[in-house]
């Protein structure tokens, strides 16, 4: 089965629907990083996101992740 992946960044409205459920402490770091970098809350968490999964990715669009998936499935 092969699997078409799509690049896509965070909805802003799936980050405002997430923010109530993190930790305060969380909130308030991720709203500081956010300011800090002068970018939007959900391009901090994407960013977050993303260097976890890949510590050189800035965003999905950099993540290896989506292209490590499909050489695993073509291999």
């Amino acid at each position: 089965m092969t699997h078409t992946l799509k690049i896509q960044h965070l909805p802003p409205e799936s980050i405002h629907s997430l923010i109530p459920y993190l930790p305060d402490y969380v909130k308030i770091a991720l709203m500081e990083k956010a300011n800090e970098l002068e970018c939007s809350l959900e391009a901090t968490i994407e960013m977050a996101i993303a260097s976890f999964l890949d510590e050189e990715a800035f965003s999905f669009e950099d993540c290896l992740l989506s292209e490590r998936l499909q050489d695993s499935e073509l291999g």
